[in-house]
């Protein structure tokens, strides 16, 4: 009999994980405590970018790019993606160097990405002001898409192949025997019905889910469920923020990032400024709130790049969290004990776009119990061997 899998979390890494794994013949249900899109998945601004500064990374992000380039004609569903390339921008000499580091290791996996004079930028955004700009790096190959589409894209074709997604779920505990995992206690926020039948749930009303295997993806939500099954994990939230702006006419080419202040922003399909800006403090532990201290940073970083959109009028506002952890890269894969317990959390905020292509990595190690190179180097011990990992190109 095939085996059943509990993903937790129905975020973008948890519906590509599930995907994979029914594709491949395995039972699977997905949990969720909120809505589909509920979480950072439905909350960023859909970035898709091979410009890293490990060798890892952008060897994975090329692959994830190419399966977003092909996402519409193999889901069938428009997520509007769109490859006008990542421009980053730097304003300090030692984050130059840095810059032409990562561009020379991007150059070297394949990559066909250049460094940019502050001379050079109007060429590839006429708009933008190159004062105060030291170097930049530009991958015309990077692109952006429209979050939600991607998230009913997975979910769409996971429930296609027998997944079940349940939203409005939240995990409560778990049931555990002999060093695994065989059940885990769920806990419906809304009354809902069971496995799609006439049986209903009250809000409230506790009930087991008996498994083979559970693969946590809750993002910043991680730490705290992973400690229901006796795992502390070193990872914490931190809230971004985010908002659009009345459409404009196309004049963006690429998401332009300043690596300075943590400054994004690009131009949808429809032609609004999507974009945000690192702002610290913030309240600590999960919070979604918008701030008026955020807008203002925003306000004046955005305006120091492109002068002319000091007009512009802001539509909407929202926020998610990162998933940060002390190295800057994930934790993934397997733990000792429970020993079918699989980690995929801590992503930072790149998560979102590593999903598809760690979705089918995801998938196999689960399917197959073998644990790959990339999550041996992932893993969970490595801070307490004090293997820490180094990326530098975080946004926000």
């Amino acid at each position: 009999m095939s085996a059943r899998v509990i993903v937790l979390g129905a975020g973008i890494m948890g519906l590509a994980t599930a995907y994979d794994l029914a594709k491949r013949g395995a039972r699977v249900l997905v949990v969720d405590r909120s809505y589909l899109c509920g979480g950072a998945s439905g909350r960023n601004g859909g970035g898709v970018r091979a410009q890293f500064s490990s060798e890892t990374n952008i060897r994975l992000m090329r692959e994830s790019i190419a399966i977003c380039r092909d996402f519409a004609t193999t889901m069938g569903i428009n997520v509007w993606f769109r490859q006008g390339g990542y421009l980053f921008l730097t304003r300090s000499a030692a984050k130059a160097r840095a810059l032409e580091e990562n561009v020379a290791m991007q150059n070297r996996c394949g990559l066909p990405t250049r460094m940019v004079a502050p001379s050079e930028l109007r060429a590839i955004v006429p708009d933008l002001s190159p004062e105060g700009v030291v170097a930049a790096s530009f991958n015309g190959g990077d692109g952006v898409v429209f979050p939600w589409p991607f998230l009913w894209g997975y979910a769409k074709a996971a429930a296609a192949l027998g997944a079940e997604l349940r939203t409005f779920t939240e995990v409560v505990g778990f049931e555990r025997s002999g060093g695994r995992i065989t059940g885990v206690r769920l806990r419906p926020t809304r009354p809902s019905p069971l496995d799609g039948g006439d049986t209903v749930l009250a809000a409230g009303d506790a009930y087991v889910e008996p498994c083979d295997e559970v693969v946590l993806c809750t993002g910043a939500w991680s730490p705290k469920v992973a400690a229901m099954a006796g795992i502390a994990l070193p990872n914490h939230p931190h809230r971004h923020e985010i908002c659009a702006t009345e459409p404009l006419k196309p004049f963006l080419g690429p998401l332009v990032a300043d690596l300075t202040d943590g400054l994004y922003f690009s131009q949808s399909m429809r032609g609004e400024i999507v974009g945000g800006v690192g702002v610290d403090p913030v309240p600590e532990g999960i919070n979604q709130q918008s701030s008026r201290a955020f807008l203002a940073k925003y306000a004046r970083s955005l305006t120091r790049a492109v002068p002319r959109l000091e007009r512009v009028r802001v539509l909407r506002q929202w926020a998610g969290c990162y998933d940060l952890t002390p190295d800057g890269s994930p934790i993934v894969g397997r733990v000792p004990d429970p020993s079918n317990l699989t980690l995929a959390c801590g992503f930072m905020g790149h998560g979102f776009m590593m999903a598809p292509v760690m979705g089918k990595l995801l998938g196999e190690h689960v399917h197959t119990g073998v644990t790959s190179e990339l999550f041996a180097q992932w893993s969970l011990d490595r801070f307490a061997r004090g293997a820490l990992l180094r990326e530098t190109m975080i946004i926000g």
